[in-house]
C-alpha cells in the first residue's frame, strides 16, 4: 500500500532537507520511494512543496487531491494552499509560526485570520504547535523542520527506521546533537 506525504512551507525553513532525511529513511527501510519538489520562489520566502510518496511500488511521485495521508505544515497559512490533498482520515501537523508573505508586508493583501479555528473544524487529526518557538528554545531557530519530523515520524508510525543515524547522514557534524535533540522534542510532542 502506499502512502502520500506532503511537505508545504516557505523557503528557507528547511523542507528540503526535511524531504531529503525522510526519503533516505525510507529507501534504507527498504520502501520504494518517489519525491517531487516544487521550489517556487523560495529564495524569496515562496512556497516550498514537497510530495513523497512510498510503498512497495510505487509508479509516479504525484500526489492526487484528496489522497495525501499526512500533510506538515511549516508555515501557518501554507496549509491552507493544500488542504485539499489531505484524504478524510489524513493526518495535518502544523506548525503555527507566522510568516508575512511580501503582499501582506507591503499592504497588498492582509494575512488569514482565524486559521487555526478553521483547520480544527475541517481536520479531524489535527496536531497544532509553534515549532519555531521549540526550535528557538534549543538554541536554534534553524532546527524546526527537525522538530516537525520528529512529529511526523510518530504520526505516521515510522518508528522503526533509525532516524538518528539518517539526520546524522545529513546534517553538518557541529549540530547532529541539536537536530537529534529537535527530532526527539518533535516525537515527544
Amino acid at each position: 500500500m502506499t502512502k502520500n506525504i506532503l511537505l508545504v512551507g516557505v523557503g528557507g525553513q528547511g523542507t528540503i532537507l526535511t524531504s531529503k532525511i525522510l526519503s533516505q529513511g525510507l529507501l534504507e527501510a527498504g520502501h520504494d520511494v518517489k519525491m517531487a519538489e516544487i521550489h517556487g520562489m523560495s529564495q524569496r520566502g515562496g512556497s516550498v512543496t514537497t510530495q513523497i510518496r512510498y510503498g512497495d511500488k510505487v509508479y509516479s511521485p504525484v500526489i492526487e487531491k484528496g489522497t495525501a495521508d499526512i500533510i506538515v505544515s511549516f508555515e501557518r497559512s501554507e496549509a491552507l494552499r493544500w488542504l485539499e490533498y489531505l484524504k478524510d482520515d489524513g493526518i495535518l501537523i502544523l506548525n503555527e509560526h507566522q510568516i508575512q508573505p511580501f503582499t501582506v508586508t507591503l499592504n497588498l493583501s492582509e494575512y488569514p485570520e482565524d486559521l487555526i479555528e478553521e483547520y480544527q473544524s475541517k481536520v479531524e487529526n489535527f496536531k497544532s504547535y509553534n515549532a519555531f518557538d521549540m526550535a528557538k528554545e534549543l538554541g536554534n531557530s534553524k532546527v524546526m523542520n527537525i522538530i516537525l519530523l520528529g512529529s511526523l515520524v510518530k504520526y505516521i508510525g515510522l518508528e522503526d527506521i533509525d532516524w538518528k543515524q539518517v539526520i546524522k547522514d545529513n546534517v553538518p557534524e557541529k549540530f547532529v546533537d541539536l537536530n537529534i535533540q529537535a527530532y526527539e522534542k518533535g516525537y515527544s510532542i
